[in-house]
């Protein structure tokens, strides 16, 4: 079984359509908690609540790097989406985290992103456009089938 970390933004159906996509692959896909209040407010509904904003996003961004952590730590391929609205600092984190721990890492990014994210992508063993051909290279990794 192929464990895969799906990492990135939040804000579109791109981790939906990799996992249909690998319908009848031998693949487990893990993902942080997508949902946005959850993911921000978790440290403070856990360990109480903080009156500076800073201790609040502190706290939770502590809180969910023990997840993301165990989650890169776990997988075989980490693919790391960056999405085309908002500057995502913690996927690029997320990329480097995984590099350092020598996981295969696929970056999903759109073309306009090429400049900005070049040291990312240097570090990435594929740079895909569409979800579609991250499920394809998970594909041929697993079966080392091509597209039809």
């Amino acid at each position: 079984m192929l464990k895969v970390y799906l990492s990135g933004e939040i804000h579109t159906d791109w981790r939906e359509q990799i996992v249909a996509a690998c319908e009848g692959l031998d693949v487990e896909f893990s993902a942080p908690v997508t949902d946005h209040a959850a993911s921000d407010d978790c440290g403070v509904a856990i360990l109480g609540a903080e009156a500076d904003k800073f201790w609040h996003d502190n706290k939770g961004a502590k809180v969910n790097a023990i997840r993301t952590r165990r989650a890169i730590a776990a997988a075989d391929v980490v693919v790391v989406r960056f999405g085309e609205k908002y500057k995502q600092w913690n996927a690029a984190f997320d990329a480097g985290y995984a590099s350092a721990l020598g996981k295969s890492l696929i970056i999903l990014q759109q073309a306009e992103h090429d400049h900005a994210l070049k040291e990312v992508d240097a570090a990435a063993l594929a740079v895909a456009r569409e979800p579609a051909q991250v499920a394809q290279v998970l594909r041929y990794v697993l079966q080392g089938e091509l597209p039809s």
